[in-house]
């Protein structure tokens, strides 16, 4: 073993000296990214979340009040978070495809940092994986992103999937499932990639010539829910965790479309399983928080923290009852907006909050921006670099674009300027301002919704027939239409996905 940690050493050391030195004074860059995580955090206001590492890091940094990804499932949220490309241009609609294979030649995130200069390095999540199926393997990843990936697996993993409980047996990535572990923190697959970050944050404070841009992407609070029942599910009573009441008051001035996330099996819930399902989600959280902060520890006791840009965000929220739904794919709050953080020393006073809306595609061009690192031309996010030094008053574009595709099967619908559809298949567009949510489903025909977030945060009365709101549905929807325009490339279709025969064949659901 040590003989090992010693090559291991010594590779580490080649690829940091590797493309000559970099600027003095270049910052670094943390990217921490969980998975499956909605706005339960303490920083977040969330009055029963005990994430006090997260909530450290928001106290020294920006929170982000209004984050939205722009497609609430993984592997379309990811590729376009990593391009900075919305999935109408980077083609990606679902989670057996990576962009690679739609625009080969585009530049990631990562990728553009590798090229100016900086040591690129991956642990974990970062592109889409089967969850946990594809624990300890580079998932989809693009290797292209990276000079290093490190893939470990603990025993959530290894050994302990037979124990979990799952509403569809044998079926624990896309089913509610959960697991309360006897194992603790230290042989979890979360709790290994922090190891793995600590080592790999030594190794780049002995080389302080070269920046580093290193990824982190744990795996919770992803189903299955599993984390040491000691003490993570001790936080979280299961007699205390909520359940959402007056869901069919709710669900009754809906469009079909909306709902059109659920899954049958969610019939089995019954309360019980939904407190144990709630604590389970908290109790994962409070874990992964957990590993953050040893993360961020390590950061600090190699005197790295203070020329290194720390980011702090999730691909998608997700729902955990509200509107009768569960998990992801829905246009809603819960579904569509996301935790971000981002510590940038020399910003804007520690512990600021920006209020206006931004979207996963702004961090892109943000991040090359404050390391000056050359970004392709054809970006669609906005920096957040003028928010960050003064949150309060800049607003930046001041709306989000959050889309999902209803329908069967796994063909890929055609987006026109229009909003267009192809057979069964059609797209949801939702345009979040600081005031309202607009969302439209196949340009109307299946339905639209409008909710108030000044007098209704939970987006329980939709206003969309409600004649008294007749010109701001059509202002929205004219905005809304403008928005859709943007995600389109130049020539304004979207690129056609083309499966290599080595891809492979998803068998596990999300």
């Amino acid at each position: 073993m040590s003989r090992l940690v010693g090559l291991l050493a010594l590779l580490v050391a080649g690829l940091l000296a590797q493309r000559g030195t970099a600027a003095e004074g270049r910052p670094n860059v943390l990217f921490l990214i969980s998975d499956d995580l909605n706005n339960f955090l303490g920083c977040y206001g969330d009055p029963r979340a005990r994430t006090p590492n997260l909530d450290k890091l928001a106290a020294r940094g920006v929170r982000f009040d209004k984050a939205y990804c722009s497609f609430p499932l993984c592997g379309p949220s990811r590729n376009s978070l990593l391009t900075g490309l919305y999935p109408n241009s980077t083609g990606i609609h679902a989670n057996q495809q990576i962009f690679r294979q739609t625009i080969p030649a585009q530049q990631s995130l990562p990728q553009a940092f590798r090229l100016a200069g900086y040591f690129a390095a991956r642990i974990g999540k970062l592109y889409h994986y089967n969850v946990p199926k594809s624990i300890g393997t580079n998932g989809h990843d693009d290797p292209g992103s990276w000079e290093m990936e490190i893939n470990p697996a603990g025993v959530d993993r290894l050994e302990e999937e037979p124990q979990i409980f799952s509403l569809t047996p044998g079926q624990y990535g896309g089913s509610l499932s959960w697991f309360a572990s006897p194992k603790p923190d230290r042989f979890h697959t979360d709790a290994l990639m922090a190891d793995d970050a600590a080592w790999v944050l030594k190794r780049c404070a002995e080389r302080k010539d070269r920046p580093f841009f290193l990824a982190v992407g744990f795996f919770r609070p992803h189903t299955p829910y599993v984390a040491p029942k000691d003490p993570y599910y001790g936080y979280y009573p299961e007699s205390e965790m909520p359940v959402v009441q007056g869901v069919a008051d709710d669900q009754a001035d809906l469009p079909k479309a909306a709902l059109g996330s659920y899954k049958p099996d969610q019939d089995k819930l019954t309360d019980d399983l939904r407190r144990q399902c709630v604590q389970a989600y908290y109790a994962s959280i409070s874990f992964m928080d957990a590993q953050v902060g040893r993360v961020l520890a390590a950061l600090e006791e190699n005197g790295l923290a203070e020329n290194t840009i720390v980011v702090f965000t999730s691909d998608h929220g997700y729902h955990m009852g509200e509107h009768g739904l569960w998990q992801k794919m829905s246009l809603f709050e819960e579904s569509s907006r996301v935790p971000l953080l981002i510590a940038a020393p020399g910003m804007a006073k520690a512990g600021s909050v920006a209020a206006a809306p931004v979207s996963h595609v702004d961090l892109f061009p943000t991040l090359a921006e404050l390391c000056n690192v050359s970004a392709p031309k054809n970006l669609q996010g906005q920096s957040l670099v003028p928010m960050l030094k003064d949150p309060e008053n800049e607003k930046g574009r001041d709306w989000a674009l959050t889309q999902v595709v209803r329908g069967g099967g796994l063909g890929r619908a055609t987006v026109t300027r229009d909003v267009g559809s192809e057979g069964n298949r059609y797209f949801g567009y939702t345009l979040r301002t600081p005031r309202w949510r607009y969302t439209e489903w196949d340009e109307g025909r299946q339905g639209r919704e409008l909710y108030d977030h000044s007098a209704d945060a939970k987006e329980l009365k939709n206003l969309a027939d409600d004649p008294a709101h007749a010109a701001t549905i059509a202002e929205l929807a004219s905005q809304l239409k403008s928005a859709v325009a943007t995600t389109l490339p130049a020539d304004g279709k979207v690129p056609e996905v083309k499966l290599a025969p080595w891809a492979p064949n998803l068998t596990e659901p999300e």
